[in-house]
């Protein structure tokens, strides 16, 4: 009995603080949770921006007098471009301009994302702002005629935190070949179901045109899709949603990797093909001006390949769903070419052309505007042209 009188409050001790922890956490949830629109007319703006590496994204956050409905309502912010390789230390402040706003799936209510791109205090686009080429591509009247259309497909592949593996693989191990994991269910084939959910929700909610979600074929290897979206939208709605994801995975203690090729061997790498089409390419004929545009992105295939992503050499090798790097190739229904052409189209003799070639790291308004500019604004010689027709079976 005297023991048991000795242990009592001890036992007790222990359970107010674990009470009392839990306390905590929902107090901080409340808080988290809490709906301010009632009090303020206030809202969070959440400005977003990539970083010096052309890939990270970072974000920081605005106090905005009332609901806005329009990016030209928000004022322009700036912040320390020492701090993201984006400015030396002496002349380090970059100017952030609103573009564009999806709805905070985070902090809920009249919040908003704000997506913007960089500017020197003169007004000069700074070397990492690939927004503003691209919207000069998107504002050129042929481009708008045509009014192109882009479905994305991100692939991204999760790991886990301290040990940089793919989430689902055994620590320093590797599982079954692949195979069974490519749009699996099941808790010994599909890794990460969650927060591609939880993601495909949170876009819905922001106003991202995400059109689907699938699991892929390396294990702990995800894929969604945005689109169809015009023009600079496509490259603002992926930004929005990869924002969007490192938040989720944030949350989550899961680390979000965008490698083309996050491990070697025999494993499909991550790309995002670019599913592309403009209004000639949807209506009657279309087929024929599909094969100009295959033509023309023969002709520079060297200069998409280069603007194509990080490390995509390591993925395009021919092998696993890929065409090599260093060979342009065509054809319908084949996923181990440069540009598939869907068999749809093909039978229809209009619709759309895949560029597989981009991968998982791309920067979606360079791969958009320079699609758009290989098609619609650049010309080859007549003399290349017919080189290129001839070797790619193509008749124009």
């Amino acid at each position: 009995m005297r023991h048991s009188k000795k242990g009592a409050p001890t036992n007790s001790a222990k359970f107010r603080a674990i009470k009392a922890q839990n306390g905590t956490i929902n107090r901080m949830e409340q808080l988290l949770n809490l709906d301010v629109t009632p009090y303020t007319d206030k809202i969070i703006a959440e400005y977003i921006w990539i970083g010096g590496t052309g890939i990270d994204v970072r974000s920081k956050s605005r106090t905005i007098a009332k609901p806005v409905e329009h990016p030209s309502e928000l004022p322009k912010w700036n912040y320390d471009g020492s701090s993201t390789g984006q400015a030396p230390g002496e002349d380090s402040e970059v100017i952030l301009y609103p573009q564009a706003i999806f709805k905070d799936p985070f902090r809920g209510g009249n919040n908003i994302l704000v997506i913007c791109d960089a500017y020197t205090p003169a007004g000069e686009p700074i070397p990492t702002n690939k927004r503003h080429r691209a919207a000069e591509v998107f504002s050129n009247p042929r481009v708008q005629a045509e009014v192109p259309w882009y479905g994305i497909e991100q692939e991204y592949t999760l790991l886990q935190t301290n040990v940089k593996w793919p989430l689902g693989w055994p620590v320093g191990g590797y599982p079954g070949p692949q195979g069974p994991y490519y749009c699996a269910a099941g808790a010994d084939k599909s890794f990460g179901r969650d927060i591609s959910d939880a993601h495909y929700k949170a876009c819905l909610y922001a106003g991202i045109n995400i059109s689907g979600t699938n699991g892929e074929v390396m294990p702990g290897q995800w894929e969604y899709q945005v689109g169809p979206s015009v023009g600079i939208e496509a490259g603002d709605h992926i930004w929005c949603s990869r924002y969007i994801l490192e938040r989720i995975t944030e949350q989550a203690g899961v680390v979000l990797s965008l490698d083309p090729k996050p491990i070697e061997g025999d494993w499909n790498g991550a790309g995002c093909h670019t599913n592309y089409s403009t209004k000639s390419m949807r209506e009657d004929g279309g087929f024929e001006v599909i094969k100009k545009a295959i033509l023309n992105l023969s002709l520079r295939h060297q200069d998409h390949i280069k603007a194509y992503g990080e490390g995509n050499e390591r993925r395009l090798t021919g092998k696993h769903e890929t065409a090599s790097i260093d060979t342009f190739s065509w054809g319908v229904a084949n996923r181990g070419c440069s540009i598939r052409v869907g068999r749809d189209t093909e039978q229809k003799g209009k619709g759309y052309l895949e560029d597989r070639r981009p991968a998982s790291n791309m920067d979606p308004y360079v791969v958009t505007s320079l699609l758009a500019e290989t098609t619609l604004l650049w010309e080859p010689t007549l003399e290349a042209e017919a080189l290129a027709a001839q070797k790619l079976s193509l008749k124009v």
